[in-house]
């Protein structure tokens, strides 16, 4: 069982501001803050998502075929997540909209400032 997921920034500052503007669009909040890391949290209060500075100080950097997948309630809120993600300075992946692996499925892809891959998909 997955108890959350962890990635690397090298701005912490800008990278916070820019996930508490787009995962506040799917409920999510920053609980915890420090100088080394942000957790959010949905409704239930778990943190499940934390941004944070390289314990050993290297450069932060993505993985190639990795992507961090959020879930949605429904197709605005997916719009909305990537909307927010273009507004605040990432870049587009793949409008929202449905997909022809699943017949059910409304999703959207888009890169974050340090170049990491967000899915942001709702499942009928």
């Amino acid at each position: 069982m997955l108890s959350g997921v962890c990635i690397g920034t090298n701005d912490l500052v800008t990278s916070g501001a820019f996930y508490d503007q787009v995962l506040a669009t799917i409920g999510m909040t920053c609980i915890v803050s420090d100088e080394q890391e942000r957790g959010y949290a949905g409704k239930d209060g778990k943190v499940t998502f934390f941004l944070i500075l390289p314990f050993n100080k290297q450069q932060a950097t993505f993985g190639n075929g990795t992507q961090v997948m959020f879930s949605a309630p429904d197709p605005e809120s997916v719009r909305a997540f990537h909307a927010a993600v273009l507004k605040c300075g990432g870049s587009d992946e793949g409008l929202p909209g449905p997909r022809d692996y699943h017949p059910d499925y409304y999703g959207a892809y888009a890169r974050d400032l340090d170049g990491n891959k967000l899915n942001i998909s709702v499942v009928f």
